[in-house]
């Protein structure tokens, strides 16, 4: 079973349809890609980082593109015409084109990227914006409001 129904919270909710969109158009075919390797680090408490192994790439075979929620990085091999006549006896290090996509979050932008001895870190920071950040209301009494009092008057007891 690879899809799963979500319409019943649809009529259930109010401004996800983004989140559940997300999840239905899930392509599986992405979970099994590995090629290049990546890590996801929390540096600050706003602030993140991706790292990706390109080795072989340079500045000028490599993209980062930046557009409503969605991180694409992708890397395409020059073609050297004739240039490289050696033959290889064995071949690890990978010259294929790849095209890495990632999903930000809300408020999450790229602020700088940066290519050093093969290892391109993208660096990320959250800004949420003074509107949406949590703030404390203070709850103030009004002058002159004070705790009534019932009074009643108690009848003088019987004694039997």
């Amino acid at each position: 079973m690879r899809h799963v129904d979500f319409s019943p919270l649809y009529r259930s909710t109010v401004g996800f349809d983004r989140l559940f969109n997300l999840l239905d158009n899930r392509n599986f075919a992405d979970q099994t890609q590995t090629y290049p390797p990546y890590n996801i680090e929390r540096t600050g408490e706003n602030t993140y980082r991706i790292t990706m192994a390109v080795a072989g790439f340079d500045e000028s075979e490599l993209s980062i593109e930046f557009q409503a929620h969605a991180l694409t990085v992708k890397g395409e091999k020059s073609e050297e015409d004739g240039a490289d006549q050696s033959e290889y006896l064995y071949r690890g290090i990978a010259k294929r084109a790849f095209e890495r996509r990632f999903q930000l979050a809300d408020h999450v932008e790229v602020e700088t990227a940066s290519l050093k001895n093969g290892l391109l870190h993208i660096d990320l920071v959250r800004n949420i914006p003074e509107a949406m950040k949590p703030r404390r209301i203070a709850i103030a009494a009004e002058a002159g409001d004070t705790a009534k009092t019932i009074e009643a008057q108690i009848a003088p007891q019987q004694v039997n």
